[in-house]
């Protein structure tokens, strides 16, 4: 079984989660690209009469809030998607096992009502892009009014150090969280009900009504439990925390140490700006998924999310 678990998570750090992640930034880049905005500011900068001074201060601000959204929907989605696919290979890991326990694989009892075909494990895993493709406006859209929220107060001569801008990030995900009821960002990441999604999804030769209830809805349905559950949000919190300590570092990192004696935010809106797409960097080298991955209460929950699962 040991060795079965540390087959399932290299599954996941391997294929997986590469896969998700760069098809998640596209999508990100898509959605949040800011690159006509600091076009207009260079051509601003090189050209003085080609804006106001009312126009480059809409300008920064609209950068300054774009800014932090990109960053924090960068943070968050490589927390939490790091952390769902290894619900989802975990759950179906030890399915998988039991059912290779039993005597149910694939070439003795293809046609077992208790076996977990090779369709539904497809469907299952691949559900994990449901955030880029369907869930990723609309956390676009709150995580850009906490950010509004939290930075209207902040001028751009305001000075930046690394406490501040740990607070402020914190501030930003804090309020995200909190928006809706107390878990409105799990569907944001899966489907409220399974068979719709299936619906959505399935192909035009597919014969799916809404009353099939098969192995990949169980699954589904296992996952969103899990997500509910308070020993996970008791995960996230802590590998938030560890993720935003990770960004504070880069960020201090790259600014060459001035973080650390503080800037105006203007000079660190830029550098925010940069710091997006490297958050979403491949698994192998993302700094970000490696910690989390290490933290020592998250190896434990997916061990024992792995063993206890229900047989």
């Amino acid at each position: 079984m040991e060795a079965h678990f540390e087959k399932v998570q290299r599954i996941a750090d391997a294929t997986t989660l590469p896969h998700a992640i760069h098809y998640l930034s596209s999508r990100i880049e898509e959605e949040l690209a800011l690159s006509e905005l600091t076009d207009k500011l260079m051509r601003g900068k090189k050209q003085p009469s080609s804006l106001s001074p009312s126009e480059k201060l809409e300008l920064w601000d609209r950068l300054k809030i774009l800014g932090f959204t990109k960053m924090v929907v960068s943070l968050w989605s490589v927390t939490i998607l790091s952390l769902y696919i290894r619900v989802q290979v975990n759950i179906l890991g030890r399915h998988l096992y039991i059912d290779t326990a039993r005597g149910l694989g694939s070439s003795q009892l293809p046609e077992d009502d208790d076996f977990i075909d090779r369709d539904d494990q497809q469907k299952f895993l691949a559900s994990v892009d449901f955030l880029a493709n369907y869930g990723l406006q609309a956390l676009i859209s709150n995580i850009q009014a906490a950010a509004t929220n939290v930075m209207k107060g902040k001028q751009l001569r305001d000075f930046f150090d690394t406490r501040v801008l740990h607070e402020t990030v914190m501030q930003i995900l804090e309020m995200f969280m909190s928006m809706g009821s107390s878990h409105q960002w799990v569907d944001f990441l899966m489907p409220a009900d399974a068979r719709l999604y299936k619906l959505a999804t399935a192909s035009g030769h597919e014969n799916t009504t809404l009353s099939d209830v098969t192995k990949f809805d169980q699954l589904m349905e296992e996952t969103r439990a899990v997500l509910l559950s308070a020993e996970y949000s008791s995960i996230v919190d802590i590998s938030f925390k560890a993720a935003v300590d990770v960004l504070v570092d880069e960020m201090s990192v790259q600014s060459g140490g001035s973080l650390m004696t503080g800037m105006p935010l203007a000079k660190l809106v830029p550098r925010v700006i940069q710091m997006g797409p490297s958050l979403l960097d491949e698994p192998s080298k993302n700094r970000f998924i490696q910690v989390i991955r290490n933290i020592p209460e998250v190896q434990l929950f997916f061990t024992l999310l792995y063993a206890n699962m229900s047989t």
